[in-house]
């Protein structure tokens, strides 16, 4: 059987693990590394570092046994471990990093044709502020609850639907989406 199709809940394979049963440990690994890739890619931008965090975020999870008690979804654990390690990881290449001796820094964003909406919609995205941002990525990209990412940002869920709500208007009233995507409005 394929590790992402084990029946066992995260609950199930965390007791598992527990009770000393490392194989669950893989089988959890395999289901959420991807995810946790993504995720981790999303605030490093460069796949190597995501790639570390990742590894970096699981051996995090595996020092929790035994004796990790999960209260909630694996993923809402999991999101603030990935998201602290993989900015923690860029701003560690920022220090090591220089630029260019020639750098050209790129012109400003013009609408395009569709083929690159994708590029469209990371710009319109950027203009948004950081917690806005995070919490439309989260519920609308990681499909995360609004009690999901209140407990994963340690916020109240008051405070996650006044920010997704922001962000929602923020989008609709932003001068680039309505140009750039005005058909699809």
């Amino acid at each position: 059987m394929d590790e992402k199709d084990d029946p066992r809940t995260d609950l199930q394979l965390t007791a598992a693990i527990n009770a000393g049963d490392w194989t669950a440990f893989d089988i959890l690994y395999h289901r959420y590394r991807d995810w946790a890739f993504r995720l981790a890619w999303r605030f490093c931008g460069d796949q190597n570092d995501a790639a570390d965090a990742v590894q970096e975020v699981f051996v995090y999870l595996a020092k929790k046994f035994p004796g990790l008690e999960l209260r909630a979804n694996l993923t809402t654990l999991l999101y603030p471990a990935v998201k602290h390690t993989a900015l923690a990881i860029r701003r560690k290449r920022r220090r090591t990093a220089s630029l260019p001796e020639e750098f050209d820094p790129p012109a400003a964003p013009q609408c395009a044709p569709p083929e690159s909406t994708r590029a469209q919609l990371a710009q319109v995205l950027a203009n948004l502020t950081e917690p806005h941002r995070e919490v439309l990525l989260m519920r609308f990209v990681d499909d995360m609850s609004l009690e999901e990412i209140a407990a994963a940002l340690s916020i109240p869920t008051g405070t996650v639907k006044s920010r997704l709500h922001h962000a929602i208007k923020d989008l609709r009233d932003d001068p680039h989406l309505r140009r750039c995507f005005a058909d699809e409005i």
